[in-house]
């Protein structure tokens, strides 16, 4: 098993290669690859390819290093890009990237969840031009050591930060296969239940705000009081929240009305009809279609800075006895509590 050493910022990430067919880098250089400009313009143009694309897959463990009072935190990570070859198949470990930079989309996994369980969303996402990165995180996803601890949620919004800082180095140095493949200035996060309360708080809470980020998709997610902080009293990012209407489990309709008319504009509400608490994400089928459509409608508006993405988006996100979506202000509350919320 190589061990590859990558410097970061002031921390050292050691990331362990589990798809021994394309390695990460090896050097430690943090700069970015030199580009070269011909003094001589061709005549000949050629339209660069659009999605959908093939989908690549690389496989490495982010360790990142102990802080006071824990351990080196172990997060297994797959790492999904546009590639080279036929649109529509599987996804290929360690296939030619296509020339990047994609804007970066980091996605985190419901409670007790694998982050492969979402792999038609997460593929649908790589396809339509984006790098895909899923961390496993500690001690929430399933075979943790000792068993699953929700508490440890905490501790997730600095994992996606760590894996942010991470891939962006990785992105910045030549000779790897993620070599000048992500554009860091074109960063989302993408959370689903306990994940979407990470997304959250990594753009919306005083606790753990990534200001790199610049959109957020919310699936069944939540504000969450155990992160302590306030939400929404800083720099506000473009939001997406999805939820179904039956969906009862962790964080029902309650969290995602609570926390989308908190959030300031712009905001988008997608209402999927009838679905619980994985049934529009995890299961092949029309609900998940309609999710990765309008998701990847959100994604091009506002990290492709698409603007007929946006008409997209509206039209899309209308699909009778499917879905509902609204850009109001604010929405009709809905009786009950969200637990473990912050109160007011």
């Amino acid at each position: 098993m190589a061990i590859v050493v990558l410097a970061i910022v002031s921390a050292v990430a050691v990331v362990r290669d589990l798809a021994p067919s394309r390695s990460l880098p090896t050097t430690t250089s943090s700069a970015p690859p030199s580009t070269t400009t011909s003094a001589t313009p061709t005549t000949t143009t050629t339209t660069p390819p659009s999605p959908p694309f093939a989908v690549g897959t690389l496989s490495f463990t982010i360790v990142e290093p102990s802080t006071t009072g824990q351990t080196p935190r172990d997060l297994p990570t797959i790492v999904r890009y546009p590639a080279t070859g036929t649109p529509g198949g599987a996804d290929v470990a360690g296939a030619t990237p296509r020339a990047g930079p994609f804007p970066l989309v980091v996605f985190s996994q419901g409670f007790d969840i694998s982050p492969e369980a979402y792999a038609g969303l997460l593929n649908a996402w790589a396809a339509a031009g984006y790098v895909v990165v899923d961390p496993a995180y500690p001690y929430t996803s399933p075979g943790a050591p000792g068993g699953v601890i929700r508490s440890d949620i905490v501790h997730h919004p600095s994992d996606l930060s760590y894996v942010i800082t991470t891939l962006l180095a990785d992105s910045a140095r030549p000779g790897g296969i993620l070599s000048n493949l992500i554009n860091p200035s074109r960063i989302g996060v993408i959370g689903q239940s306990d994940g979407g309360d990470v997304s959250l708080a990594a753009v919306a809470n005083t606790c753990c705000r990534d200001g790199r980020i610049r959109a957020a998709v919310i699936l069944s997610g939540a504000e969450l009081s155990w992160f302590g902080g306030t939400y929404f009293t800083g720099p506000s990012v473009p939001l997406l929240v999805v939820q179904g209407t039956n969906d009862q489990v962790m964080n029902p309709v309650t969290c995602s009305v609570q926390l989308y008319n908190q959030a300031p504009e712009p905001k988008y509400y997608l209402s999927m009809i009838g679905q619980t608490h994985l049934s529009a994400y995890v299961p092949a089928g029309p609900a998940r279609n309609e999710v990765a459509r309008v998701t990847i409608d959100f994604l091009n508006a506002y990290l492709a800075h698409s603007p007929p993405a946006l008409h997209a988006l509206m039209r899309e996100g209308n699909i009778p006895g499917l879905a509902t979506i609204t850009s109001a202000s604010s929405i009709p509350s809905v009786a009950g509590t969200c637990p473990d919320a912050p109160v007011g």
